[in-house]
């Protein structure tokens, strides 16, 4: 009954974006070597873990207990500090901002003005409790069950959801709202949250000096919350290529098969000994009774292949444009983090919290949190934001002629690399032009 999701979307080719099939990322880690084999334990573990709250995981043995096995994983690609995988590093993302302050981003729970609970939508007032799943339920644990939706079937039931709404307190709440959000989401809230709170604008913007002008349909509020959504298809049809037409990577749920009949002696596969032998696939026999990787949502995967991600690329594309529109380096005012019931906000007590930083790891966040739920690799959101930054520079490198303004953009993308780009193309942090294929 489940229909295959949209293959044709990357054969669309778009008269401002890149064309789909223009772009590659890297190959994807083999399905028996050893980066495979530590995304799986990582994703066993993350499984395992879906409903300890973030608040806890500092102190919480069962997080050491998962840093301490993936720290010894060959080929696994996930930060460090001093060479070993840390509660303060665990399933978090790869730039340099996702390892300050709390797991979520400010823009996953930012109230805007502090205390009010809710931040400005036009004239309504959104709040940033979820709707979120009762702890503790796990799906596709039995081979019958698991087999059948591999072959298309339909979930025997849907979502169990929790009649208490919660701010995002735990990985069963992340993967819970990657589940259901409008793409974009995440950076459109991000976008109007950062105007609601007068976050200066790139150092770039021709309006920032003006005695008499303001900017508004060029450079303004409008411009940049339409340009943050207006990259999505783009994105999307970027990814898509990629997806059915590049690699169609299997799925985890598959690989998890694929564990499950090697474990049990029904099947020989060549897979890495390092998932075989991990601590995270013994401890989810004992509790499940098969060594499938249990996953969050009652449906498994989506319809379409894992490589690459099409939230991580849209996470990419949209982040990159609010980046070159704001100052990556304001701090965040009176920053917040969940309770561990998530029914409260605490203040954060931490270092400061930059806009960039905090970008890069709402990011990393809705990219991650569909790995949480066991829908997707590490490796599939690390290629797909830089995916979706290709686009979106793509896409401001093909307007900057369309503007009457004296104008230039500014930002740091993933890797680091701090570019500009103005009238006349896309530069380094030396002036010196940038080689950029669109």
């Amino acid at each position: 009954p489940r229909k295959l999701v949209n293959p044709q979307a990357g054969l669309a080719n778009d008269v401002e974006g890149p064309d789909p099939e223009s772009l590659t990322i890297p190959a994807p880690p083999a399905v028996d070597g050893a980066e495979a084999a530590a995304e799986a334990v990582e994703l066993y573990w993350m499984s395992l873990l879906r409903d300890l709250p973030f608040s806890d995981w500092a102190t919480n043995p069962r997080i050491a207990q998962a840093a301490a096995e993936i720290s010894t994983l060959q080929d696994f690609t996930g930060p460090r500090a001093g060479g070993q995988v840390t509660p303060a590093t665990l399933f978090r993302g790869f730039t340099p901002g996702d390892l300050k302050g709390p797991y979520l981003s400010q823009f996953m729970v930012k109230e805007v003005p502090a205390g009010s609970m809710s931040f400005p939508y036009g004239s309504l007032a959104i709040g940033q409790k979820q709707q979120t799943v009762v702890p503790g339920v796990d799906y596709l644990t039995d081979f019958a069950t698991w087999l059948d939706i591999q072959n298309g079937g339909l979930p025997a039931s849907g979502d169990q959801f929790d009649p208490q709404r919660r701010f995002i307190r735990s990985m069963r709440d992340l993967g819970q709202y990657v589940h259901v959000d409008a793409l974009y989401e995440a950076y459109l809230n991000a976008c109007l949250m950062l105007l609601a709170l007068g976050a200066p604008l790139d150092e770039g913007n021709p309006y920032n000096q003006s005695a008499t002008q303001i900017g508004f349909g060029t450079f303004g509020g409008p411009h940049v919350l339409s340009l943050v959504t207006e990259v999505s298809t783009r994105a999307l049809k970027a990814v898509w290529w990629q997806k059915w037409f590049e690699w169609r990577r299997l799925r985890p749920e598959a690989y998890g098969g694929l564990v499950h009949l090697e474990k049990t002696g029904q099947k020989n596969y060549p897979l890495h000994p390092q998932v075989l032998s991990s601590q995270a696939v013994a401890e989810t026999f004992a509790q499940h009774g098969s060594y499938l990787l249990p996953m969050a949502f009652p449906e498994g995967s989506p319809t379409h292949p894992a490589y690459g991600a099409g939230h991580a690329t849209v996470a990419g594309a949209c982040v990159t444009i609010l980046k070159a529109f704001f100052d990556e380096d304001w701090q965040i005012p009176d920053p917040v983090e969940p309770s561990a019931d998530g029914l409260s906000l605490v203040p954060y007590a931490g270092g400061p919290l930059t806009v960039g930083d905090e970008l890069n790891k709402v990011a990393a966040n809705v990219a991650i949190g569909r790995n949480m739920a066991g829908v997707h690799w590490r490796t599939d959101y690390t290629a797909s934001v830089e995916l979706g930054e290709r686009v979106a520079i793509c896409i401001l490198l093909k307007q900057r002629k369309d503007y009457h303004e004296d104008w230039s953009f500014s930002l740091t993308r993933f890797n680091g690399e701090r570019v500009t780009i103005n009238r006349k193309g896309i530069f380094d942090e030396d002036g010196k032009p940038v080689a950029w294929k669109c």
